[in-house]
């Protein structure tokens, strides 16, 4: 929301500067983004009167002024604009004014003849971004009034940075209300009354979705005047809050929205066919907007209709076919109450965005639409003329909203804000905010006025006390009670440390959004059972995560796109995951590495990262729960990874997580350049291990055996390596794969591990009799369990 400060000023004066009410809004909870110069710096610009224009004697297209400036004679002033003509009243800048942009008026000379100063166009004063002509003033203007004081340039634009929640500060009323409230000034708007009928002309209208659009009210106006111009006041007080002038139709319904909060459109009657219907649209209709953009509707989509064809996306914007133009002499006013729900949503998803479905998202007061109707029809009368009819329509009060009433209990004041205000100085703020109050035995029973949605329960309105009265005013207590730090188990596994490790292995945390593209999604984790946000920022942040994955992939590609080819990131937070009408919420943590396994640098062979690095980080981080070998990695398949390099994590039997390299053709689709490796596990099975314990080193010295085996190419490591411990039984204390050997040297579908075996006692010195015992166990049991065989 951007308005003037002297607009506002117009509707309620307190007595304080820019600044402090400034600090005031803000301090209210309506932040103030920008406060910003109404106009630039500019000097020695006068309104002066163009008596005579002559042809320019050596140039075509420039003209000879004679410009009254009310002292001395007129001025003699070398002119290039179009729309010159005598009599007009016009900016003139006197020789030795400073314009924007550091320009001075000098003493000139165009084409032999002399110039004595500058007629200006708007875009010259820094009062549009660009124009067409000069800037015509009013015809009373005052001749040699300093322009910066008629128009009232040195003004402030106030920028409000409001919550979603505060949609009734969306407007000059709202917001004078809160200043009135906070200064306990008087707030006195613009004097509304009924405007009296001129003509008999009734548009009818049907309600068909009653629910969507409880409230809808309209005004035939006939026979206004399409040659007429919106007053210069209005279309300054526009430009300030933001808006261009378009003509005095749109400029009358944009000026009543900012004024009241109650957005309006106006229809050329002419191009109306038989009645006005609010409906759903029907799936494929097509509506031309006002913005030239032709839309394929839904039939989730409210739309304000004639006869035979969607006329305007109801809330959002108008139709161009029956939008009015500059040959418009019969219009219709529209103003609606449109239900929240029934809009929220629906600009944003045809890819639009206007001040109309900005309010109506936000919700917009159901009692305003015929008080704007009156106003906006008494604006047009002033300015266009006409004939207007009486105010039709209908309203489903069964389908319109309802405030009810809210008890304030005194004592509740003072425990929620640590101080107990007067009672009757809680009544005056309410009061002030256009609240109903009736005193209680233990309070008083309110009734919010119908623009605040967001008073619904008690502590709203302590807060508006706490808001009002100024948060500084609440004195800083300290609490009573000990406080105590309980710490953690030792057996808990710590987060931190997991982040620490990983960060100690290169890797980058980020953090990520919670809701990510639907695409994206079904490509990493094809679930069916995902969350659909009814409100989402965009298309592609519409569904809930059910994984890390896409998160991750996503700030891959934006790191690789930006040549950084070494990519070792994490990330931990909640996916979401609904089944049936519950939704589970699992912590998981998860990491991705593409590129390089180490920086490039001079004493090192550089080389890609594998799967087994991934695994070595992973493993890592598992280790931190103090029983790494509670966790199994087995051969699994996953439809976002590579068939033969994906791995299933299982923690006592249980499926925690999983590991592989994405899948070489959803990596070419995503734009990932190289082999991108990824791993997640659930942090609920993470949360507990052994407790600490301390075991003796033997004073025994340890021997170590080597052997080589053949095996068949599908067996594991890890069966080996538990084929071993088993026979071994506690003699063995650490088992070391040290070559993998796949060649010519052995059978096809055949692989040859060499490993060492430490064997040792903690209460003797193993003899060779006892070690090569256990290496006969080892061997006999790896060769019928798993067919191996001694390495010749």
């Amino acid at each position: 929301m951007r308005f003037s400060e002297a607009w506002l000023r117009e509707w309620v004066n307190p007595d304080v500067d820019t600044r402090t009410l400034a600090d005031q809004l803000t301090m209210a909870g309506l932040e103030v983004d920008a406060v910003e110069p109404a106009a630039p710096a500019f000097s020695d610009v006068l309104v002066g009167q163009v008596r005579a224009v002559e042809a320019h004697p050596n140039a075509e297209k420039l003209r000879l002024c004679r410009v009254d400036v009310g002292s001395g004679g007129p001025l003699q002033i070398i002119c290039g604009a179009a729309n010159v003509a005598a009599d007009m009243k016009v900016p003139v800048a006197m020789l030795g004014a400073r314009l924007p942009g550091d320009l001075e008026i000098k003493r000139a000379r165009l084409r032999g003849v002399e110039s004595l100063g500058m007629i200006c166009a708007a875009n010259e004063l820094g009062l549009a971004e660009s124009s067409e002509g000069i800037l015509p003033l009013p015809a009373d203007a005052p001749v040699g009034a300093d322009l910066r004081s008629y128009l009232d340039l040195d003004d402030w634009c106030i920028a409000l940075d409001l919550t979603p929640d505060r949609a009734d500060c969306l407007s000059l009323a709202g917001v004078s209300r809160e200043v009135g409230a906070i200064n306990r000034s008087p707030v006195q708007g613009p004097l509304i009354e009924p405007v009296s009928p001129r003509n008999d002309d009734c548009f009818p209208v049907r309600l068909e979705a009653p629910e969507a659009c409880p409230s809808y009210v309209c005004r035939v106006v006939r026979d206004i005047d399409p040659d007429a111009v919106t007053p210069l006041w209005m279309q300054e007080r526009l430009r300030r809050s933001g808006l261009r002038s378009i003509g005095p139709v749109v400029d009358v319904t944009n000026y009543v929205l900012l004024e009241l909060g109650q957005p309006l459109h106006g229809f050329d009657l002419d191009r109306l066919d038989g009645a006005i219907r609010v409906r759903m649209a029907m799936a494929g209709e097509r509506l031309l907007l006002l913005n030239g953009e032709e839309l394929a509707l839904r039939d989730d989509t409210l739309v304000i209709a004639d006869r035979n064809r969607p006329v305007a996306l109801a809330g959002i914007m108008g139709g161009a076919e029956t939008g009015v133009t500059t040959r418009t002499r019969h219009i219709l006013l529209e103003s609606a109450f449109f239900a929240p729900r029934a809009i929220s949503g629906r600009a944003r998803s045809y890819g639009l965005h206007t001040d109309s479905s900005h309010r109506f998202e936000r919700g917009v007061d159901p009692e305003l639409q015929a008080r704007a109707v009156e106003r906006a029809t008494a604006l047009l009368l002033d300015i266009v003329g006409g004939r207007p009819g009486p105010v039709a329509g209908l309203n489903a009060e069964e389908h319109s909203p309802r405030r009810n009433r809210l008890r304030l209990r005194r004592e509740r004041i003072g425990k929620v804000l640590g101080t107990k205000p007067a009672d009757a100085a809680v009544e005056d703020i309410f009061t002030r905010l256009g609240m109903r109050i009736t005193p209680a035995s233990d309070g008083w029973d309110l009734v919010p006025p119908s623009s605040r949605f967001d008073l619904e329960l008690e502590v709203d309105l302590i807060a508006e006390i706490g808001r009002i009265q100024g948060y500084e005013q609440i004195p800083v207590t300290h609490a009573g009670a000990a406080a105590t730090i309980r710490a953690l188990p030792e057996t808990a596994f710590d987060l931190d440390r997991a982040r620490l490790a990983l960060v100690a292995r290169g890797y980058h945390e980020v953090i990520t959004y919670s809701f990510v593209s639907p695409e994206l999604q079904h490509r990493i984790d094809p679930r069916p059972e995902t969350l659909t946000l009814s409100n989402p920022l965009s298309l592609d942040m519409s569904v809930m995560r059910t994984s890390l994955w896409p998160g991750l992939v996503q700030t891959a590609r934006q790191n690789q796109a930006r040549r950084q080819e070494r990519v070792r990131i994490f990330e931990s937070g909640l996916c979401f995951l609904r089944t049936g009408d519950k939704l589970e919420q699992n912590a998981q943590l998860a990491g991705l590495v593409v590129g390089f396994s180490a920086p490039v640098q001079w004493g090192m062979r550089v080389r890609p990262v594998d799967f087994y690095g991934a695994k070595a980080d992973l493993e890592a981080v598992l280790g931190l729960t103090g029983n790494p070998e509670r966790f199994r990695f087995l051969p699994a398949a996953h439809p976002a990874l590579h068939p033969g390099q994906t791995a299933c994590i299982e923690h006592d039997g249980r499926k925690i997580g999983m590991l592989g390299m994405l899948h070489p053709a959803l990596a070419a689709e995503l734009d990932i350049k190289g082999n991108a490796f990824l791993f997640e596990v659930a942090l609920a099975e993470l949360q507990t291990g052994p407790p600490p314990a301390f075991e003796p080193p033997s004073r025994f010295p340890a021997i170590r055996r080597d052997l080589a085996i053949v095996v068949a190419a599908e067996v594991t490591y890890d069966q080996v390596r538990e084929c071993a411990a088993s026979a071994a039984s506690d003699l063995l204390q650490d088992l070391v794969l040290f070559d993998l050997y796949q060649g010519p040297e052995t059978d096809s579908g055949k692989k040859s591990l060499a490993f060492g075996l430490i064997l040792q006692a903690s209460s003797r010195t193993l003899t060779d009799r006892e070690v090569d015992a256990t290496i006969s166990r080892v061997l006999a049991q790896i060769k019928s369990e798993l067919g191996a065989k001694l390495r010749d």
